[in-house]
């Protein structure tokens, strides 16, 4: 079969490679579209260790042609792909913590992903889709499952006001999120003035653009509080300290964005004096995306307006080029394997 083969950090190729089999005990899919994202560029630059050579790719969908085990969806199934690797065995799957499983991985980064025209998983890792959703907008679920993942740690309460920090793909997802979990006042923060229109078209209340009189905004939205919830959605630092600035004393700050830093700066005594909950969320559990694929039946949820570019496979070089370019009109680039 043919993938997108990366060789090295930044150095990846088409090349014919042996098609995976369910003689392993996983079912085979045909990719059809796969997403791009930011985990995917960290892997892609070696931000993220990996092992080369190695498939990247960790948002597909596609078609079930070899089906392996009683759990998985039957051959000519539409199904999405959770990446997300676990043993079902260990203390961490017993109690529902698949993702933190020690003796599972992520397809695309411990095991050959979707970047390929096919991709082997468990059965219990594959799910039918339902018909309403598009093929290019489907892999946008894998990214709306971190999201509610990360906004069940959160416990978003009817009534809380919650500030957004980075509207990307998943910031927006956490506007429609928070929107549908009854949050009083939205208030997303991005430099983007683009970015900020679709915010307020998914039901942000309020958007900024952060500068020295973000702070007093948001008072002055909170009866001088503060946001009784922050979620960081930039992947920056920085932006985590703002997150503790404009959190409310007693508040919560969730962590989305993946920080990769090893040292920095952080406002710890503000977090010990404000008495701030903080909460770090990682990657989905396989319940997350049975609810996400339910939650898109509702129609509650939008992921049309953040597709901004779609692409052949053959060009993903190109593509991780323009995720790593701050194009200020750029959201989630889908690739088209057919």
């Amino acid at each position: 079969m043919k993938a997108m083969v990366l060789g090295a950090p930044s150095a990846v190729s088409l090349e014919n490679v042996e098609k995976p089999n369910a003689d392993t005990g996983d079912s085979v899919v045909r990719v059809t579209h796969s997403g791009v994202c930011g985990t995917d560029l960290k892997i892609f630059t070696g931000g993220i260790p990996a092992t080369y050579p190695l498939i990247m790719g960790h948002e597909m969908i596609g078609e079930v042609v070899e089906a392996a085990g009683s759990d998985s969806p039957q051959a000519g199934s539409r199904v999405i792909v959770d990446p997300v690797l676990y043993c079902g065995t260990c203390f961490h799957c017993r109690i529902g913590q698949t993702q933190l499983c020690p003796n599972g991985g992520l397809i695309g980064r411990d095991q050959d992903g979707g970047f390929a025209e096919y991709v082997s998983a468990p059965g219990k890792n594959i799910f039918a889709m339902p018909d309403p959703i598009s093929d290019r907008e489907a892999p946008l679920i894998q990214v709306l499952t971190t999201v509610k993942h990360a906004q069940d740690m959160a416990a978003i309460a009817p009534g809380d006001t919650v500030v957004i920090l980075g509207l990307g793909v998943g910031g927006l997802l956490h506007v429609q999120l928070a929107k549908a979990a009854g949050a009083k006042t939205i208030i997303g923060i991005t430099r983007s003035a683009w970015k900020r229109e679709v915010a307020d078209s998914l039901g942000a209340d309020i958007t900024l653009a952060p500068d020295e009189n973000t702070k007093q905004l948001v008072l002055d939205a909170t009866d001088g509080l503060g946001a009784d919830l922050v979620i960081e959605s930039a992947g920056k630092l920085s932006v985590l300290a703002q997150a503790m600035d404009l959190v409310r004393l007693g508040g919560r700050v969730l962590g989305y964005g993946i920080h990769t830093n090893t040292e920095g700066a952080l406002p710890f005594y503000d977090m010990y004096f404000k008495e701030i909950q903080f909460i770090n969320a990682r990657a989905a559990t396989d319940k997350d995306f049975a609810a996400c694929l339910d939650l898109m039946g509702s129609r509650k949820v939008d992921l049309k307006p953040l597709i901004s570019d779609v692409l052949p496979l053959d060009q993903l070089g190109q593509a991780m080029e323009m995720v790593g370019t701050d194009a200020p009109q750029r959201m989630k680039i889908i690739m088209e394997h057919v």
